[in-house]
Formats: structure tokens, sequence, C-alpha cells
């Protein structure tokens, strides 16, 4: 039998609403109105899960179908509308929760793919795309270059090892809640590090390697 997870609900909340105040955040900056906002924020929470769900055949996939995860993105798009003044001068705080949603999501997704019997590549590469998909679509739905698309800071990688990580404990039989949030720890700490000291994917042969960008301030 394989292990249960019994915070995997819970890690998808707390992901959702992360991923759902970056979300917000971008449309304030666009100065979209309330309906833009909750839009932006639903995608940004929501958008990785649903592309998994559609790779994986988890239909219908979990942001139109579970009422909770839908109204957790909203609250969080809400939340920040109303407060954004505020909490535009925490911007370091939200890239913070978004590298907790990376975490949560790349874990949690897949997780999911597993006890639905996907292998493990696919498992993989669903967590990936869990991690991954959300600020894909709220970067796209604002003309923006995707991050994880261009070298400015780790994005990608750390989805790719907290995916790699649980698929490999769940191989093992060593998947517990305990190791579950390890691995999400990992992912976690590594996309602060990223933010925090400038690490960069390697670049074209004639840019930039791995090594520092910043003087060692977070950017939005």
């Amino acid at each position: 039998m394989p292990p249960e997870i019994p915070l995997q609900t819970a890690m998808e909340l707390c992901g959702v609403f992360a991923g759902a105040l970056s979300g917000g955040l971008a449309g304030v900056r666009k100065q979209f109105d309330i309906f833009g906002t909750l839009v932006l924020a639903w995608a940004a929470g929501l958008g990785g899960g649903m592309l998994r769900d559609v790779m994986i055949g988890a239909t219908p996939p979990i942001g139109l179908a579970d009422w909770r995860f839908i109204a957790d993105a909203c609250l969080a798009g809400v939340v920040m509308y109303l407060f954004h003044p505020r909490l535009e001068r925490a911007r370091r705080m939200i890239l913070v929760l978004d590298a907790g949603a990376l975490a949560l999501f790349a874990v949690s997704g897949t997780l999911k793919a597993l006890e639905l019997g996907i292998g493990g590549v696919g498992a993989v590469s669903a967590g990936i795309l869990t991690g991954i998909g959300g600020g894909v679509l709220r970067d796209l739905l604002t003309a923006e270059v995707p991050v994880v698309l261009h070298q400015r800071q780790l994005y990608a990688f750390p989805a790719i090892i907290g995916a790699v990580a649980t698929a490999l404990l769940w191989k093992a039989g060593a998947l517990t809640p305990v190791t579950a949030v390890a691995a999400g720890a990992g992912v976690f700490a590594l996309r602060v590090a990223a933010l925090r000291f400038g690490l960069q994917a390697p670049g074209p042969w004639n840019g930039v390697s791995w090594g520092r960008k910043s003087s060692g301030k977070m950017e939005p």
C-alpha cells in the first residue's frame, strides 16, 4: 500500500493561498480592477494544479471542482486587492510566500500523480508542472516573460529537486508526513537562497553562469 500523507490537502491549500497572493499582487501592480485581480489570483494559485490534473487525467480539475480551493484563491485575491498598499511594502514577504507555494506544489503535485499510479518520470513532471504552472500563467496574463524561462534566479531547479526527492522517497517506501515536509523545506530553502544571493542557472556560453547576480537583495 502506498504511504498516506494526511497533510496533502492542507499543503495544497496553503500553496494555493500563497500563489494566489503573488497573482493578486501582479494584478494590483498592473492596475487591474477587482475582477482582473481575482482572475490573476485564481490563475496563479490554481493554474499549476489544473494543468497537472489535465495531464494525469484527474478530471474535473481541482481548480474547477473543489470549492475550497476556489474560495482559497479568491480570498487571497481579495486580501491583496483590499490591503495592497500595506502588502506592497511587504513584497519580500510575498516572494517568500511564493517560494513556499513552489515548494508545496512541487511535493503535493508529485504525490497526487504517484497516488494515481503514474510512473516516476510522469509524477516528477506533474510535480514540476504543478510548481511552476501557476507562475507561468500569471506572467503570461500580465504580458511578462515567465520567470521560469529566463535566468533571473533559480525557479524551476528547486521544483525539479523537490519532485525527484518526493518520487524517490515514495519508491523507497520512506515517504511520510515528516519526509514530505522535509522535501518541501529543501525546495523552499533553495528558492529563498536563490532570491537572497541571486543564484542563477547557467546561461549562454557568452552569458552568465552560476554565481551571484545581485548584491544580496531580494528582487520581485
